[in-house]
């Protein structure tokens, strides 16, 4: 790997495990955040900024459109990195993941420096900054899925934390946070949306089309579980819009908030309308803020 020049991005290559296959047979979508993570180490490494790894460096949002399924290989997917800007607090980053040719994701990450020792945020180091600045290329952004408040008409869900969900900094890694809210989407519509598990179906299935993700406060590992919510925020005529926020009910706090798209296909992966049964089983679950 040689370091990108102005306005240029890096290709890395990104591994696949087995593992990270789900019952429909193709990479789950929250193992995308792996791939990232393991991109962004060896940019870093490239730039001979490693350090930012073991002083702090901490993720504030993550966006991610999938534009294509990824299957297992043993040839690794292709990442091409790029800095979209920085500034004092904060750099972004943008990623592109390729297999055979085809790009399955684009994604963007902001990331800020990170105090270890008292777990809080700090402004990004001055050496980095003055690493990634000249680096600056700004590209399409992404539209945000709108964010709608949780109320009444959420469900709620229990997480406990798993040890191995910890990081090198103590604390659940944000890739987690994709597996958290997963979690509380599908005992969402476990019961009111036979299918919506994640099962293999033979005439439907369920695509995660876009999903972002916004780290308010560190999450522990501790005895106490934390809660997910999820509620509905858009219906549309093949695709439902969820919104998910990860509290910790002892303190009162909001750890994390995504925001997620799914499409419904038929069984070829074409999107196809939501049946009346889907539409009536979401509708129960239809955030009071919600503008369809």
């Amino acid at each position: 790997m040689t370091p990108p020049k102005q306005g240029l991005s890096m290709r890395v290559e990104v591994p696949l495990r087995w593992a990270d296959l789900d019952a429909q047979g193709h990479v789950n979508n929250a193992r995308f955040l792996d791939y990232l993570q393991d991109a962004r180490a060896d940019f870093l490494y490239a730039l001979h900024i490693e350090d930012l790894l073991h002083q702090g460096f901490t993720v504030l949002s993550n966006q991610i459109e999938y534009r294509a399924p990824v299957f297992y290989s043993e040839e690794p997917l292709l990442a091409d990195i790029t800095v979209d800007s920085v500034n004092d607090q904060a750099v972004g980053l943008v990623y592109r993941l390729y297999q055979n040719d085809t790009e399955v994701a684009f994604a963007k990450t902001t990331l800020s420096g990170y105090d270890v020792a008292v777990r809080q945020r700090r402004d990004l180091p001055v050496a980095a900054k003055a690493v990634f600045s000249p680096l600056v290329s700004p590209s399409p952004a992404l539209q945000p899925i709108p964010w709608v408040d949780l109320d009444e008409h959420a469900k709620i869900s229990s997480m406990k934390v798993r040890w191995a969900d910890l990081d090198a900094y103590g604390h659940v890694n944000n890739a987690m946070i994709f597996d958290y809210v997963q979690e509380g989407r599908i005992t969402f519509t476990a019961a009111p949306l036979r299918g919506m598990d994640d099962s293999p179906a033979p005439d439907y299935l369920w695509l995660l089309a876009r999903q972002d993700a916004w780290y308010d406060a560190p999450i522990v590992f501790r005895k106490n579980p934390y809660i997910v919510r999820t509620g509905v925020s858009h219906i549309g005529r093949t695709s439902v819009a969820f919104c998910s926020q990860v509290d910790d009910p002892v303190n009162r706090t909001v750890c994390a908030r995504a925001a997620a798209v799914a499409v419904f296909a038929d069984g070829t992966g074409h999107p196809t309308p939501l049946t009346p049964e889907i539409r009536s089983g979401l509708e129960q679950f239809r955030l009071a803020g919600a503008n369809d």
